[in-house]
């Protein structure tokens, strides 16, 4: 498509983000809220829908809501009431779906990410609300047949869903993105979109740009990966930008998206909330959300994402630095501990970012399972850094050794196996000597105006000296040796 045409429109994006809350038990049953069990097994008659049973709020989903709402510095509703929305799938086994309605847990509040241009931008979120999952139709099993697996109805969710302030598909992948590593930084869903445990809507309209009323909505359902969010609302935004030259009329409509093709397909037209005939559920009793209950919980908060970017910035870290460090909640904890050793935070932010997440990865293992504590892998940062070892003596010799003999230092180790960096002035001279013999044409080319050879002399005196040899103090005084 011309480029021109599309720069006459702006693109409006809004998201609804489903997380399924780690809780044992389900959102009103006491049945297990367990992933990857045979079908049909995390069942009893109350997510079933059987005539009779009775709900019950499973209070931890109320504790996740605000642990999240205090994270996103939303509004927490004192009186919460639940409702119920029916609708007809052949996996929702009661006809309907008990979530929240006119009171949602958590009003305003916003997500921090970085624009197109990087700068930082707030999307602000219109609600968060608690509900259940449905089931699941399987439809790639049975040639003839939709298969249903009931395990997951029932499931506690929080519906997140933010204000139409992005406006390009990169913003809604940044938005994502933030949103998952939050969520598992609190540690109230697991974030693994490919498990369905995160889920996407994305709801897409455009209108010119300098217009104030947004164009015709629709929303795209069940996005189950970062990218696909991203294709999908650019795929929209042509398909939008072409009807509109062409004179068509964009539908409401809720769309399907295939990953395979890249592209969007109609479901059916958008219902509306009058279509779900929500009212009041009336086996459920208001829950009161007190003061007390919110500080207690703010009390028992983990860092934050944000919070430890900013304070990375502050202490001289690169944006880079401080984006790849918080990424990972236990990456940035074991960082946190790092810095209680270390002098240098940029010494150990690259230690952290160069062997330690080498080594997880070449052992295909979560930081959790790296056995070097951050007191051990701050005693070599510091001999480093303090001149009594070089770096790359400390990357390639002593670091194996600190993930292999557990109970012994950084100092220790050094020492035992001779790695200790050698400074005495005699022992460097005599290396220097010995260089200088075996190269006499070269040390007469460097005396004549060829000083870049100084590298070669270097070279020989680290050879030598088994890399024992202090290069700072040794290029000092090679200079000078060769100089006189």
């Amino acid at each position: 498509m011309i480029e021109e045409i599309k720069d006459k429109y702006e693109l409006i994006v809004g998201l609804e983000v489903h997380a399924q809350l780690l809780t044992k038990s389900k959102a009103f049953s006491s049945d297990r809220n367990e992933y990857g069990n045979l079908p049909n097994t995390n069942t009893n008659p109350v997510s079933l829908g059987h005539p009779g049973t009775l709900p019950v709020l499973n209070e931890k989903s109320a504790e996740f809501a605000v642990r999240l709402g205090l994270s996103v510095q939303a509004n927490i509703r004192e009186n919460n009431e639940f409702a119920r929305k029916n609708y007809f799938y052949a996996d929702l086994p009661k006809g309907y779906q008990i979530t929240q309605d006119t009171t949602p847990i958590c009003t305003g509040g916003f997500i921090s990410i970085k624009d197109g241009q990087g700068k930082p931008k707030k999307v602000g979120l219109t609600r968060i609300h608690m509900e259940e999952d449905s089931g699941k139709s399987i439809h790639d099993i049975s040639p003839f047949d939709t298969l249903i697996d009931l395990n997951r109805a029932g499931v506690p969710l929080l519906e997140i869903v933010s204000e139409p302030d992005m406006r390009s598909g990169d913003e809604a992948y940044a938005y994502l993105t933030e949103v998952r590593k939050l969520v598992r930084y609190l540690e109230i869903c697991d974030g693994n979109m490919e498990e369905g445990s995160l889920r996407c809507d994305a709801n897409v309209s455009i209108r010119e740009k300098g217009a104030k009323e947004f164009g015709t909505r629709v929303e795209v359902k069940n996005l189950n990966s970062i990218r696909n969010v991203k294709r999908a609302i650019d795929f929209e935004f042509n398909r939008h930008v072409k009807m509109i030259e062409a004179g068509e009329k964009v539908l409401k409509s809720t769309l399907t998206f295939n990953a395979g093709t890249g592209e969007t397909s109609i479901m059916r037209t958008k219902e509306e909330a009058d279509d779900y005939r929500y009212f009041p559920e009336p086996d459920l009793q208001p829950l009161v959300i007190t003061k007390d209950y919110i500080e207690g919980i703010r009390k028992t908060m983990p860092p934050l994402p944000t919070e430890l970017y900013e304070k990375y910035i502050n202490l001289g870290l690169s944006d880079y630095d401080a984006g790849v460090l918080t990424d990972n909640k236990g990456f940035a904890l074991y960082f946190e501990s790092l810095l209680q050793f270390v002098k240098n935070p940029k010494s150990a932010a690259n230690w952290m970012m160069g062997e330690v997440k080498g080594h997880i990865n070449e052992m295909a293992i979560d930081i959790s399972g790296f056995d070097v504590t951050a007191e051990r892998l701050a005693g070599l940062i510091n001999l480093v850094d303090s001149g009594k070892m070089g770096q790359t003596m400390a990357s390639q010799q002593l670091f194996p050794l600190l993930t292999k003999f557990l109970d012994n230092t950084a100092d220790e180790l050094a020492e035992e196996h001779g790695l200790v960096q050698v400074a005495n002035t005699d022992e460097l001279k005599s290396w220097i000597a010995a260089a200088m013999e075996r190269f006499p044409d070269k040390v007469a080319e460097y005396r004549s105006g060829k000083k870049g050879i100084l590298g070669l002399f270097m070279g020989e005196v680290m050879r030598l000296s088994d890399g024992k040899a202090d290069p700072k103090k040794t290029n000092q005084m090679l200079r000078e040796a060769l100089d006189n």
